[in-house]
Order: structure tokens, then sequence, then C-alpha cells
């Protein structure tokens, strides 16, 4: 019986670690950059959440002056323009613990 409790909440414990974990925000216009930066993310099979920074102005209130596009919002930080994008998908996350951003708050 305890054993199968146990199990039970290991299994409940990573279903919800699962569920928590952030996915990367990647920032585009349309540029070559940004196209490149697309192919970089799915070259590394990585899950990400994909926002086009011209529909900023249907959806909202303006421009977006000070971003540049591509970049990336991710629990690791903000990594700007395609260098920024290139650090970011060279991480090693499976071997090293993510320390604490101001971006694990968005």
């Amino acid at each position: 019986m305890e054993k199968e409790i146990l199990r039970n909440l290991n299994f409940l414990s990573d279903q919800l670690t699962s569920m928590t974990k952030r996915k990367p925000v990647l920032l585009i216009d349309g540029s070559e950059k940004s196209k490149e930066a697309i192919e970089l993310f799915k070259s590394k099979g990585i899950e990400y959440v994909e926002y086009d920074m011209r529909k900023f102005l249907e959806s909202c209130c303006g421009d977006l002056p000070t971003t540049k596009a591509p970049s990336v919002f991710a629990l690791e930080g903000i990594f700007k323009d395609l260098e920024g994008v290139r650090e970011y998908v060279s991480l090693d996350r499976k071997n090293s613990s993510v320390p604490e951003s101001e971006s694990a708050y968005w």
C-alpha cells in the first residue's frame, strides 16, 4: 500500500513539474534573421511559443520600438538578436540547474 501511494505521489509530482515548465517565447518580425531563429529552434527540437511583433499593432496599442527581433524570453534570461538566439539554443539545459531570472515571472 505504501509503495503504491509513493508511486502515485511521484507520478503526480512529475506531472505537475512538466505542467509548470515554461516554454521560451520567441519574438519574431518576419525578417530573415527571424526565419533563421525559427529554424534554429526547430533544428534543436526546442518547444517554444512564437509571437510575431507585427501582430502587436493589431492586437494591442502600438509598436514595440525598443524590442529587437528575433529575441528570446526564457527562464534562463533574455536573449536579444540572432546572436542571443544562437546562445540560447546552445545552452545545455539537461545538465545544468537554471538560475532564477526576472523572466521567470512573466
